[in-house]
């Protein structure tokens, strides 16, 4: 499904060159469940852009299904996100005065080709009722919890049938017990619809709902590095 070779990114700031990524080679399979873990300056959320192909890569090769992505243009890099991933945030990113039905079917107005205004509907119920949310539809996200917001951002995030799912520090802002609730759904997800998962945290103990913890610390991946030692390392 992805695979990366040699990935750098290099910011340059005036006559400064600041290398973020180091030279990253990493492969997630069809169908994983993941975690991006590191503290801040880390490299994780640079990566995550990349993945999510909202930027490209300095140099090295990117490849998603057998395709190399890393020189793709702007304009080619956002089809590729509209038809192959879906993505979650931390602040959910809702749509203030408009409803949970109308904020999942928001991204199918901009699926090429384009769908009729029905079958974007029937999709975005079938998912609204996938997330458990059936009953608050019609809720405006002032009017629905940050838990019950988040199932919402998921719901829209899968309306595009992506095979991608990248979820930014998607517990950030939720309390302990509905940070499990949502994870618990993205496991669900992951099982039952076969899409690879892709969650970004800096804790710990979101990343152990995930099959397998991405540890990265200045630019680079710790490959076997336990998150205790990791930790030590970041301080």
């Amino acid at each position: 499904m992805i695979e990366l070779k040699d990935i750098t990114k290099v910011y340059h700031l005036g006559e400064i060159d600041l290398p973020v990524l180091k030279g990253i080679s990493l492969c997630i399979d069809d169908g994983e469940f993941v975690s991006l873990t590191g503290a801040s300056g880390s490299g994780k959320s640079t990566l995550m852009n990349i993945l999510g192909c909202l930027d490209r890569p300095t140099s090295g090769e990117f490849w998603i299904d057998g395709h190399n992505v890393a020189g793709l243009n702007a304009n080619e890099r956002a089809l590729l996100r509209n038809k192959r991933i879906g993505f979650v945030f931390q602040n959910f990113n809702l749509l203030a005065r408009t409803s949970a039905l109308e904020n999942v079917m928001m991204p199918a107005y901009y699926y090429h080709p384009a769908k009729s205004t029905a079958e974007i509907r029937e999709r975005a119920l079938e998912l609204i009722e996938l997330v458990g949310l059936t009953e608050r539809m019609h809720h405006t996200p002032a009017q629905l919890s940050g838990g019950q917001q988040q199932r919402v951002a998921i719901a829209r995030s899968l309306i595009n049938n992506p095979g991608i799912l990248l979820a930014d520090e998607p517990t950030g802002s939720l309390d302990s017990s509905t940070s499990v609730e949502v994870m618990n759904m993205f496991r669900e997800l992951n099982r039952k619809l076969g899409i690879t998962v892709i969650i970004v945290t800096h804790d710990p103990k979101i990343a152990a709902f995930t099959d397998r913890a991405i540890n990265m610390c200045d630019g680079l991946i710790l490959d076997g590095v336990s998150d205790e030692l990791t930790a030590t390392l970041k301080k």
